[in-house]
């Protein structure tokens, strides 16, 4: 999960490129990313740490022109500390381009021999996103005529790429001297929505985000979502072209984005994140009237901040009071993005705090979006019981997470997933709750359809059922490589290994000199 940003404007981008950049920041905190253009040069910034914290007023200077993207990374693949897998990522043949991406590819290592067997292109990081950007070159050299670009061969170019990529890809690319290229894999895993704005010279001011909550905070108007297989070329005189590349594609959005990835103020595909939370709530509410309605409940407590509102909803339906009872320290990270598993159980109890009195001497139902390790909703249950709650149970507005995720959340490893060749009662046990209801997969898949043109979605996570196919031994193989990764296992690439910026202006500074 990362969040990506394209903007072709009247004026200068970078302020608007930053905004949109801390709006987007919930999607990504281990590092961060601006590149603009002015005439055929590049100018970029990038580093790890949060928006707010890596760009200092003479970065922002240094990124001149009227068109540029953005990036905020939070790593699946590669490695989290290496300063060189920061992205926009730049290759200076053909053309000079830039590109950020979210996502996953499945087929990267082959795809990484074919560059170097076939293409003679030499990748240089372990970042997937760094060969993604290589086969669009390598793409864009088979399509182009000559010294020149066109219209025409950019999409013939993405076409190609729709051929040899598999999995999860939404990007945006600058090319040097003619604009900015967004496209979205055939399948829509991930997503990207266009908004516009007229400005004030009459121009049409264009951006592409990965959420539609990026246009809101400035001032675009959203359009519409870039369609899986189709690609958007806005040149830099602001004239919008658009084309599908690939003859059939099937709208999937990864489910897990209205669970808990998006914020609940994002529209994707046309479903509103928040809508979708309130009725995974009305859902939960009546399986619980059918399978716990037993259960003696005195208040309704979410865990903050992702399942207010299914939370809000259920007490609602169960004529229950709702109650906060965490108060959450909103300069911690969210501990499902910690790298590690022992930092994610000790920022629990930096991240929440209770609310005794919403406690004491009462029988609880915890509310949260989901269960993936057990680690957090094990600490919380506890918390709870040490601020004096009679009993606890929990419930998740997410079915029970059995399967490794390859396209784009970090959840590669089967053997960390609590619900892994573990029935409810076990998962229950395990967690130390007095009862666990999940949600069941259908209904949560009828949460997000009300009102929305979506059929199909990508719930790998549940399910296992993998909509680009993926082999056991691709997954064992992923498995296999996020246990020596691990955010910080030996074997790290060490700092300053990595990819050249050739004839590029980077602004990464030495941290004294900031």
């Amino acid at each position: 999960m990362c969040g990506i940003l394209g903007v072709v404007a009247a004026s200068p981008v970078n302020q608007l490129l930053y905004d949109g950049l801390l709006v987007l920041q919930h999607r990504g905190q281990d590092a961060a990313g601006i590149a603009t253009a002015k005439g055929d040069r590049f100018f970029m910034h990038r580093g790890p740490g949060l928006v707010r914290e890596l760009f200092r007023t003479r970065n922002m200077r240094d990124l001149a022109g009227n068109w540029g993207i953005g990036h905020v990374r939070y790593p699946t693949a590669g490695s989290a500390f290496n300063r060189a897998e920061t992205q926009p990522f730049y290759v200076n043949s053909p053309f000079g381009l830039l590109l950020a991406h979210n996502g996953n590819l499945t087929n990267s290592e082959t795809l990484r021999r074919e560059m170097f067997l076939s293409d003679r292109r030499h990748i240089n990081t372990t970042s997937d996103s760094e060969v993604l950007l290589n086969v669009l070159a390598r793409e864009l050299e088979r399509a182009a005529s000559g010294p020149r670009l066109d219209e025409a061969a950019i999409f013939r170019a993405v076409a190609g790429v729709y051929r040899r990529c598999q999995g999860a890809y939404a990007a945006v690319v600058m090319i040097a001297g003619y604009g900015l290229l967004a496209f979205r894999d055939p399948y829509g895993i991930r997503p990207l929505v266009i908004g516009k704005h007229e400005s004030p010279c009459g121009m049409t001011e264009w951006m592409v985000a990965s959420e539609s909550v990026a246009l809101d905070a400035l001032g675009f108007e959203l359009l519409r979502d870039v369609a899986p297989g189709e690609a958007v070329l806005i040149d830099t005189e602001g004239n919008f072209h658009s084309r599908e590349c690939v003859a059939k594609a099937v709208n999937s959005p990864c489910i897990f984005e209205y669970v808990y990835l998006a914020r609940p103020d994002s529209i994707m595909d046309g479903i509103s994140v928040y809508e979708a939370r309130l009725k995974m709530g009305e859902f939960l509410a009546e399986k619980w009237k059918r399978t716990l309605a037993h259960a003696h409940v005195d208040v309704v407590i979410p865990i903050p901040d992702s399942s207010r509102p299914a939370a809000q909803e259920m007490a609602l339906r169960l004529d229950l009071p709702y109650r906060e009872g965490f108060v959450k320290n909103r300069y911690i990270g969210r501990t499902f993005i910690m790298p590690g598993q022992s930092k994610r159980k000790k920022s629990v109890r930096q991240k929440l705090n209770t609310i005794r009195q919403e406690f004491k001497g009462k029988s609880v139902l915890l509310v949260d979006d989901s269960i993936v390790r057990g680690t957090t909703s094990r600490e919380i249950i506890n918390m709870a019981r040490e601020a004096g709650a009679a009993k606890v149970y929990m419930a998740s507005a997410a079915p029970p997470v059995r399967y490794a995720n390859v396209y784009g959340i970090d959840m590669p490893t089967r053997s960390e997933l609590i619900a892994n060749n573990r029935d409810v009662n076990e998962i229950c046990r395990e967690i130390g709750a007095d009862g666990l209801l999940y949600q069941d997969l259908d209904d949560l898949k009828a949460s997000c359809t009300i009102g929305s043109r979506v059929q199909f979605f990508e719930t790998s996570c549940f399910d296992g059922d993998y909509i680009t196919g993926v082999t056991d031994e691709y997954l064992s193989e992923v498995e296999s490589r996020s246990k020596g990764r691990d955010f910080g296992a030996a074997g790290e690439a060490e700092e300053g290994a990595g990819q050249l910026d050739l004839n590029l202006i980077d602004q990464d500074q030495d941290q004294d000199e900031r």
